[in-house]
């Protein structure tokens, strides 16, 4: 088993039990403790497990939230691909909505050129980015800035998309499962994510498979309100069947 493959196993042991001690993977995998240890460390380090003494607890059961930094050096190519899929979702004209994240933000650096687009972000980041290329108009959505994820929360950002309609939202998640739908660690980027959804006529999910079957505090949509969902490869199969039961389009990357 290569290294990155025991370290997904860690992770999703990790989520399934609540927490993961060093002995008992040593054990389990056949390698020393201190294999297992630099594991941990690798895991910390992309924000998916914090480490505790003897072991490692999954960073959702703490209620903490990775910086965005953090969330951007981890699952690179998994997201690159997701992002190449979601190009198939971009229409050729209209209107988008771009959520903030680090999946988002791969999707708005393959953005074509030659589209007449108007992108509707709320993250100065993804504005900056968008900003240069010469056929999209970019509206950047007003309101505090989060330092977690640097996306503009709270009324400023609320009021513009009550008004708004427009043709796809991709949208980003901490979280995602059939009887929770989709979460957030925080109320106010929910509500900002809630009224994306609403002021879209389809809405497109851009999740890698580590967020999908974990949930967090703030929830802002069902799964049923999603029109398709692109994840990439790396999903459970089972977790990819209780998705598709919903009768919600599963693209894997």
């Amino acid at each position: 088993m290569y290294a990155e493959e025991r370290q997904q196993e860690i992770v999703r042991r990790a989520r399934a039990e609540g927490r993961v001690d060093v002995v008992t993977l040593a054990d389990s995998f056949a390698v020393t403790a201190e294999t297992i240890r630099r594991d941990l460390t690798v895991l910390e380090r992309a924000g998916v497990l914090r480490r505790v003494h003897g072991g490692a607890i999954p960073v959702e059961r703490l209620g903490f939230e990775p910086a965005l930094a953090t969330r951007d050096a981890v699952l690179i190519s998994e997201k690159e691909r997701i992002a190449k899929a979601a190009l198939a979702e971009v229409p050729d004209e209209g209107a988008i909505i771009l959520d903030a994240g680090t999946t988002t933000a791969r999707l708005a650096q393959l953005l074509p050129a030659d589209r007449e687009l108007t992108v509707v972000v709320n993250s100065p980041v993804l504005a900056a980015m968008l900003g240069i290329k010469p056929n999209l108009t970019v509206l950047l959505l007003g309101g505090r800035v989060r330092g977690k994820t640097l996306a503009t929360v709270d009324d400023w950002a609320l009021r513009p998309l009550s008004e708004m309609y427009v043709d796809v939202a991709f949208m980003g998640t901490n979280g995602c499962t059939v009887e929770r739908g989709m979460t957030t660690p925080d109320p106010a980027e929910a509500a900002v994510k809630r009224a994306m959804i609403a002021a879209a006529r389809r809405v497109v999910l851009l999740a890698d498979h580590t967020k999908i079957g974990n949930d967090y505090l703030a929830r802002f949509g069902g799964v049923a309100e999603l029109d398709l969902l692109i994840t990439d490869n790396g999903l459970d199969h089972e977790l990819a069947a209780e998705v598709e039961s919903t009768g919600v389009r599963l693209v894997q990357a």
